[in-house]
């Protein structure tokens, strides 16, 4: 008899439509693996619905909150349902900046300095010398990012009236703004597939450059120096296991070429990486000969 296995996808988050691709994506793996596959967007009444279907397992396929905050490992956990990708405490921490770095800072990992402000007080004054970056504590896919510059359009101090973060969180993390170029690294399982630089064709790699087709170069593998991919690797596999990160995880990097290995620091770490078309694990996994329905299946298997 063929596994049962739950496509949780969709939900309520800033990054529904992106969480839709994954999850019909990785449905339509498994079933072309042979699984038997319920696709379930997911919405308030997600419990009774998950009792119904009784699944082996679920994949975990949303992005953001509360898929990827700990909301619905908890959920998953108290069901007593198998699940993919990172555990409760694992989304707790990383879903939020400020405790990453609390977590990786002391293991020996780079990260941006900065500190949690008020978003109002940056109606008075800025928090760090310019230019700087402006991030929720606790959203993914660079939703909500600002930089702000000396001669930027925000005002100096940033306008109350002005379209920004500020107007949509409380609290904003601000970051010193690492120059240079952007890289990401896939973690599966026990072993980081590779280095991907993006290149935006226009700004930087916001929420459209990353999910809008033909916006955003990736350069998979990355053109840097051997050391300094290597570096990278490391350190986003140290970060994997630092935190407890399960199945797939992806490290996200700024690197100041001008510094060398010096010059690497790890923004974030997404737990529940895009499985779409245009993201970066599968193309990741793809360059290491890991089709798109074995990278789903090794996913579902480590989870078992």
């Amino acid at each position: 008899m063929s596994l049962h296995v739950v496509v949780l996808m969709g939900g309520w988050s800033a990054e529904r439509e992106v969480s839709l691709m994954s999850g019909t994506g990785v449905a339509d793996a498994l079933e072309r693996k042979g699984y038997r596959v319920t696709r379930i967007d997911m919405g308030r009444d997600v419990a009774l619905r998950l009792a119904e279907a009784q699944p082996d397992l679920v994949f975990n396929a949303l992005h953001g909150t509360p898929g990827e905050d700990g909301t619905v490992q908890g959920m998953l956990d108290l069901m007593g349902l198998n699940y993919t990708h990172s555990g409760l405490a694992t989304s707790v921490i990383a879903i939020d900046k400020q405790l990453t770095k609390q977590a990786l800072v002391p293991h020996g990992i780079r990260m941006p300095g900065g500190h949690v402000v008020a978003s109002k007080s940056l109606y008075v004054s800025d928090p760090l010398p310019r230019p700087y970056v402006l991030k929720p504590v606790n959203e993914g896919s660079s939703v909500g990012v600002a930089i702000v510059t000396q001669g930027g359009n925000y005002g100096d101090p940033i306008g109350r009236d002005v379209a920004g973060p500020w107007q949509h969180f409380d609290e904003l993390l601000a970051e010193p703004y690492i120059r240079g170029r952007e890289l990401t690294v896939a973690v599966l399982g026990n072993r980081a597939l590779g280095v991907t630089e993006l290149r935006p064709k226009s700004g930087f790699y916001d929420f459209d450059a990353k999910y809008t087709d033909g916006m955003t170069d990736h350069i998979c593998p990355a053109n840097i120096p051997a050391d300094i991919a290597e570096a990278m690797m490391e350190m986003a596999l140290k970060a994997h296991r630092v935190l407890g990160c399960k199945g797939a995880s992806r490290a996200d990097f700024r690197w100041d070429d001008e510094q060398g290995v010096a010059g690497i620091y790890l923004l974030e770490v997404n737990t529940q990486p895009g499985m779409t078309p245009l993201s970066l694990v599968p193309e990741q996994a793809k360059h290491n000969g890991i089709t798109y329905e074995d990278l789903v299946e090794m996913i579902v298997k480590e989870a078992l």
